[in-house]
């Protein structure tokens, strides 16, 4: 076994046994994700064709999404199994109607994946964004089964482009095709000899745009709103919270502030309530999940969190109703985010000072705001059709 290998599957199982260990101390999430594993599943009929999607989480099962609904209406007797990662996707959607089983995947050792692919009758795959488990890969190969990959972004300094990174290129080789986000993702990979990626851009971009034409009215808040210009602050952490309460008192008094925070339990909850405790009647916290995709549409401008931790949240959602986004220093891992910097439909931000200045200027500049949300539907409407783009290409070899 290459030592690369044989680091990897260390890894793999030392990060099942600190999740373990993590359940057995109370964690919650740990919890799920060690309950959700405790039985393999089994098979079923062997006469029906399956296609199987993987999604890491949420965010990712949203990019896959467009796809399985477009595959489903095209191929309605196909079944599809969807698996995810982390509890925080699979608790959310795990009735989703499309599919026929959804699952935690078990974790990638070789015995596991192998015996995944051998469940049922796996026509393809559709593994989404960035998940990587070389074992389900490898055995998704050996099996003779189609594995695609979707909205994948690729980033120079993953290993995959290192000195070290030799083993990790070759599984790579496992993959039919890839669907990349942007054109630096397709040289990296032709730079290490796979020359099977096309440029499609960003599934959920295509999720989002319907989810903006199909938004319902949410009354308690159009209450709460009341005519007031509402500022939404989306999945927000603490340090994105501290810096909007510090900032709030700028706000004129014909504005009101949304805060749906990224941890909605009920202790998270009650520290927002204690940081905004002066301003009862200009703050609404969303304590729930699942609208927030929706509730963009009464947004003048929208703060993203995450930035100030190790990364921002989706933008999508918001810049698909034409909002202009503000959100902290960490964003570069994300295409659209860095585009709209560039174009003037978003900005980041290091500190209150900073952050106020945006907000000033969206507030006190109509035609800046105005301009700027233009930018973001602009952006959002070019980047539409990556779900038909890729279903194109795949109908010249993907039967059932």
């Amino acid at each position: 076994m290459p030592l690369a290998e044989g680091l990897y599957s260390l890894g793999v199982r030392a990060y099942s046994l600190s999740v373990r260990t993590a359940a057995l101390l109370g964690n919650a999430k740990a919890r799920l994700w060690t309950e959700g594993r405790k039985d393999f599943p089994g098979n079923g009929p062997d006469n029906d064709a399956w296609v199987w999607f993987h999604a890491a989480s949420l965010g990712e099962f949203e990019q896959g999404r467009p796809l399985i609904e477009a595959l489903k209406e095209r191929y309605p007797q196909l079944k599809v199994s969807l698996s995810f990662f982390s509890p925080s996707g699979y608790e959310i959607r795990k009735n989703y109607a499309l599919a026929d089983e959804v699952l935690y995947l078990p974790t990638d050792t070789r015995e596991n994946a192998h015996r995944w692919v051998q469940r049922h009758h796996f026509v393809a795959a559709f593994f989404i964004k960035y998940e990587f488990w070389f074992h389900y890969m490898e055995a998704l190969s050996d099996a003779h089964i189609p594995l695609y990959y979707i909205s994948l972004i690729l980033q120079p300094k993953q290993f995959f482009f290192q000195w070290y990174g030799g083993w990790f290129r070759r599984q790579l080789k496992n993959v039919s095709h890839f669907f990349v986000q942007d054109e630096a993702t397709k040289e990296l990979l032709e730079g290490i000899g796979l020359h099977n990626a096309t440029v499609c851009g960003d599934t959920r971009f295509d999720r989002v745009a319907a989810i903006a034409r199909q938004a319902k009215p949410f009354p308690e808040v159009e209450a709460f709103i009341h005519g007031r210009h509402c500022v939404i602050a989306g999945s927000t952490w603490p340090p994105d919270e501290r810096l909007l309460a510090e900032t709030l008192p700028k706000l004129p008094d014909n504005y009101c502030l949304i805060v749906a925070p990224h941890d909605v339990s009920k202790g998270h909850v009650a520290d927002i309530k204690e940081l905004f405790k002066g301003h009862p009647d200009k703050v609404l916290i969303i304590d729930t999940v699942g609208i927030l995709s929706q509730l963009y549409q009464y947004a003048r401008f929208v703060y993203i969190g995450g930035g100030f931790g190790v990364n921002i949240h989706n933008i999508q959602e918001p810049v698909s109703f034409g909002c202009p986004v503000v959100f902290g220093p960490k964003y570069r891992s994300f295409k659209e985010a860095v585009d709209l910097v560039a174009l003037g439909g978003a900005y980041s931000v290091n500190d209150r000072e900073s952050l106020e200045k945006v907000f000033d200027r969206w507030i006190q500049e109509e035609d800046t705001c105005a301009k700027a949300s233009r930018i973001c539907k602009n952006y959002v409407d070019s980047q539409l059709g990556a779900t038909e783009k890729i279903l194109r290409q795949i109908t010249s070899t993907f039967s059932v």
